[in-house]
């Protein structure tokens, strides 16, 4: 029997094919979104946590340091983008300082708030980020019993660091506020402008 052999140019075509369908493959793999091998619960779950650390990290009623409470949701290192009022916030420091006015001359002076949430968006991403989107109303009493009312919507962005969720990037829209107490103006939420409202 006669034996065939492969010519120079045969081979590599051969080998071109095989590298094309290789490289095809790798394409489509890269252009998978990562989130397509997310199941449902786990989707669920990862819902649930970011929920309930949102809920857990606004709640003003609990005893305790409520701006460091707050300042939970947020990356302990690098920057912390904000974006409110026309205004963009980098810095971490300086979001802890807005958020710690707004805690002096609003918060503290709040009497019986209680901080109500609307059904909260939220979309996973990947197994280490997600969009959660939300809207929020927080009636209470002024330093002179008048009823008044903080609401807003926020966009935080977070990703899985080391194990823990935390807010990288962040989208804060405040409802225009009522007439109210001069006592309990003059802050707003992170990265608000402070003579806008109140912080959220």
């Amino acid at each position: 029997m006669t034996r065939m052999h492969s010519s120079p140019l045969s081979h590599a075509v051969r080998s071109a094919i095989a590298a094309l369908t290789l490289a095809a493959g790798a394409m489509a793999a890269c252009a998978r979104p990562a989130s397509d091998t997310i199941g449902a619960s786990e989707r669920a779950a990862i819902a649930d946590t970011l929920q309930r650390m949102i809920v857990a990290a606004n709640d003003i009623t609990k005893p305790g340091d409520v701006v460091g409470r707050m300042m939970s949701l947020y990356a302990p290192t690098g920057g912390v983008v904000s974006a409110s009022g026309g205004r963009v916030i980098t810095s971490r420091d300086t979001l802890e300082g807005q958020v710690r006015t707004f805690w002096e001359y609003v918060g503290q002076n709040m009497r019986n708030p209680k901080w109500q949430w609307d059904p909260m968006h939220v979309d996973v991403l990947s197994r280490d980020a997600a969009v959660v989107t939300a809207s929020y109303r927080i009636p209470h009493l002024t330093p002179r019993g008048m009823p008044h009312v903080i609401a807003g919507a926020l966009t935080q962005v977070f990703v899985r660091r080391n194990g823990r969720w935390v807010v990288v990037q962040e989208h804060l829209s405040e409802v225009p506020p009522e007439p109210m107490d001069s006592t309990t103006a003059a802050a707003s939420m992170p990265g608000m402008d402070m003579s806008a409202g109140h912080k959220h």
